[in-house]
């Protein structure tokens, strides 16, 4: 029989705190007296699986229920949804997953009926829907809502998850990474201050966050992670250990559901040191067998590694050594694996904390800072200062990046830089916006393109172009484009290209590590290449306009000199480059003096002196108030 709800229209809405995770989420609030509660359903049960079943007859299940049907209906079930947003079908794709994508071009699709297929976004919108429903059922009235996410998810990922809040009827106040809200809910109730790290390992992610907890103020003081590992993975690796040499022939139907029993072995494996499995596959197949925690352990060893590896990053770009630390937080179900605590033990030399639940702990920091946002506490003692988890800019000519907010900047930030062009006649900028560390923009990812058209024609490095970016407190990425000389601006909210898995981040910072001084040369050989690349053309001009101007036997020489640095550029040695340019450039100094000479004679025909001088004047001011990097930054242009 079904229940009516009755909801009281006298109360007021109140802010909630979501924890939309992989495997599971949650909703909470902030008490009357100010106490950060999650909400329970009528089985008394906090979390709710993050599992949607689209039923043939139309209906969609959310929750346990779901959960339940995942076995025997595998590609109308989803699970791990969060694995998938942001993400492109070309990318998903190659991922081995029971669901039926629809096409392989931009935001994924999958059947889930005929004639209907739904997006990871709308997937993730039924979750947060059912969360929805349980706080008005609770609270009689919902306000405004935080909703947390992985600190390493990137600008992709962000803006899927506030579409899907959008989508499911809430008021996204604030998008909230996961270790900061941890922080959040641990600083309020222990009222410590010192410098902690938040080692949040959940069903599908893994974040790293050392911060400093002063008085207040909550400022990250590095990020690191991994986007595509988690409790997940850890299930898998089971999986295959209990099918053993079966595992290559298991059909879909039947990972699903040996991977689905494997998490219930892990549980196990936390209380017990070994289990004996007996798992009933689709199709009548059996697989039998006893399991240790030894062996448990050293299936999830490379991805226990793969943790420690990004901790120590992390640490490493606070400037911080592990004895540094004053407390670790563990955030995650996937925590609660003994393998997991040792291994930070370890690491830090000290026990981490585990006094609030690591599955409740981001709830409950999210509500708290719903609460604070919508000022029903009153407290203004809260300060938040997240950072940027990878360095965005642009790319310039050559291919080169120029970095314009670095990684580990703190949000919310903005920050501007001027470019000019590079050739003569341009009438457009094309912006090439990238993040990563690596030099060169081929290596970084690319997260928007778009042109600023409609400039007059100038010479080369008169038109002036500010680009700026603006990254708000959810960590989207704003940027806008303006040719100071003629007002011409555009701007774009950056929705970034499809087609990098959720990997990608950790995969960028590694190759930055590895790759760092090669990266380097190559910045340098290809700034080099475009600085000879722009002498030489100045120089063929000049030697064809104004032939009559050179003396004997100087025509040789700068042609020797021209075919000396044409070498040099081929080459790939940045040095030998700049002492050609250099070369050159004393080699033509008498014959560009010359030249400088006419020029001025003619100009001053027929001038006034005093209105010649005031001109030149002018211009030298343009030019020495037009500092270094703006007058050497050069944007990709269009003719």
């Amino acid at each position: 029989m079904a229940l009516l709800q009755i909801l009281d229209p006298g109360a007021k809405p109140k802010p909630i705190g979501i924890d939309l995770g992989t495997t599971h989420s949650l909703v909470a609030y902030v008490t009357a007296t100010g106490e950060p509660v999650t909400l329970a359903d009528c089985d008394n049960e906090t979390l709710v699986p993050s599992a949607v079943r689209y039923a043939p007859d139309g209906s969609v299940v959310v929750g346990k229920q779901a959960l339940d049907a995942a076995a025997h209906a595998p590609a109308e079930t989803f699970l791990s949804i969060k694995r998938f947003m942001g993400r492109g079908s070309a990318d998903v794709a190659k991922e081995p997953h029971p669901y039926k994508l629809v096409g392989t071009d931009g935001a994924p699709r999958f059947e889930v009926g005929a004639g209907r297929a739904v997006t990871p976004v709308e997937v993730s919108a039924e979750i947060l829907r059912e969360l929805r429903n349980r706080a008005l059922d609770e609270l009689g009235g919902v306000g405004g809502a935080v909703i947390t996410v992985p600190a390493y998810f990137d600008d992709a990922q962000r803006q899927a998850t506030k579409d899907a809040g959008k989508l499911a009827g809430l008021d996204v106040l604030r998008l909230l990474n996961e270790p900061t809200a941890a922080a959040l809910a641990y600083g309020l109730d222990a009222k410590k201050n010192g410098t902690f790290v938040v080692y949040d390992l959940g069903g599908g992610t893994f974040d790293v966050t050392v911060l400093v907890l002063d008085d207040g103020v909550f400022q990250v003081k590095s990020t690191g992670g991994d986007s595509h590992l988690g409790g997940d993975d850890m299930d898998r690796a089971l999986a295959e250990l209990l099918a053993g040499d079966a595992a290559a022939n298991l059909t879909t139907d039947s990972r699903r559901a040996l991977e689905l029993a494997a998490r219930q072995v892990k549980h196990a494996l936390s209380e017990r040191d070994n289990v004996n499995a007996d798992i009933e596959l689709p199709g009548g197949a059996r697989v039998t067998r006893t399991v240790s925690r030894t062996d448990f352990e050293q299936a999830i060893a490379p991805l226990l590694d793969r943790t420690l590896k990004a901790a120590r990053r992390a640490l490493r770009d606070a400037k911080l050594g592990a004895a540094d630390v004053d407390g670790v937080i563990l955030v995650g179900g996937a925590t609660r694996t003994p393998a997991v605590r040792r291994a930070v033990a370890e690491l830090f030399g000290k026990e981490p904390l585990t006094s609030i639940d690591p599955d409740r702990v981001v709830a409950l920091g999210a509500a708290v800072q719903a609460d604070i946002l919508a000022g029903e506490t009153g407290r203004d003692d809260v300060l938040l200062l997240d950072v940027l988890p990878l360095s965005l800019g642009v790319e310039t000519m050559g291919g080169v990046v120029e970095r314009i907010l670095p990684r580990n900047t703190p949000i919310p930030a903005a920050a501007a830089q001027v470019f000019t062009t590079y050739a003569d006649q341009q009438t457009g900028f094309e912006l090439h916006v990238v993040q990563g560390e690596r030099e060169l923009a081929a290596d970084c990812r690319s997260l928007a393109k778009f042109t600023l058209r409609g400039i007059p024609p100038m010479s080369a490095g008169m038109a002036r172009l500010e680009v700026r970016f603006e990254v708000d407190a959810n960590g989207i990425l704003h940027v806008s484009a303006k040719e100071q000389r003629t007002g011409i601006e555009q701007s774009v909210d950056v929705e970034p290209t499809y087609g990098l898995g959720d990997d990608e981040i950790e995969r960028m910072l590694l190759d930055a590590y590895e790759h760092g001084e090669d990266d380097v040369k190559k910045r340098a050989l290809t700034e080099q290449r475009v600085e000879a690349a722009r002498i030489l053309d100045a120089t063929r001009a000049a030697l064809r306009t104004d032939a009559t101007l050179l003396e004997p036997g100087e025509r040789e020489l700068i042609d020797k000199h021209v075919v000396a640095l044409e070498m040099a550029a081929a080459g790939e040695d940045h040095h030998a480059v700049a002492r050609a340019i250099e070369s050159l450039d004393h080699a033509i100094k008498p014959f560009a003096g010359r030249r400088m000479d006419r020029a001025f004679r003619e100009a001053l025909r027929g001038r006034d002196l005093g209105g010649l001088e005031s001109e030149t004047a002018h211009a030298k001011g343009i030019e020495s108030h037009l500092p270094q990097g703006e007058r050497d930054g050069r944007t990709q242009v269009e003719k």
